[in-house]
């Protein structure tokens, strides 16, 4: 018998858990440093992209789960394109549109991840 799929309610406060991990992380790994620092560091910028591919893919499948989240959660479909631009585009990507999008962007998008996690965790 083939085993049932894993409902939404299974599957994403993982993915908000990923999303926010990778928030945070590429967050403390720009913490305290310059555009210019953070573009001569290619370590560093590196670990960001990361990241940011972490994210954009979390946000992906949770707009795949249920696509009202597109438009419920500020900044989703933001940190989808940039996943996708790091990938697809490697070659082009920015540094100072990824640090920008780090120190300016991601903290709305945190807000929106973190109270729809607390919404699915309380059954709203």
């Amino acid at each position: 018998m083939p085993r049932a799929p894993h409902s939404m309610a299974s599957k994403a406060p993982k993915l908000l858990l990923d999303a926010l991990g990778a928030i945070e992380s590429a967050a403390e790994f720009v913490a305290g440093i310059s555009l210019a620092q953070y573009a001569a560091e290619k370590m560093r910028r590196s670990a960001v992209e990361r990241q940011l591919e972490i994210l954009g893919e979390a946000c992906s499948r949770l707009a795949r789960l249920d696509a009202s989240f597109l438009t419920s959660v500020t900044n989703l479909k933001l940190a989808i394109d940039l996943r996708n631009r790091i990938i697809h585009g490697y070659d082009a990507v920015d540094d100072e549109i990824v640090y920008l999008t780090v120190t300016e962007d991601l903290a709305e998008l945190q807000l929106g991840l973190t109270g729809l996690l607390d919404r699915l965790r309380n059954g709203h």
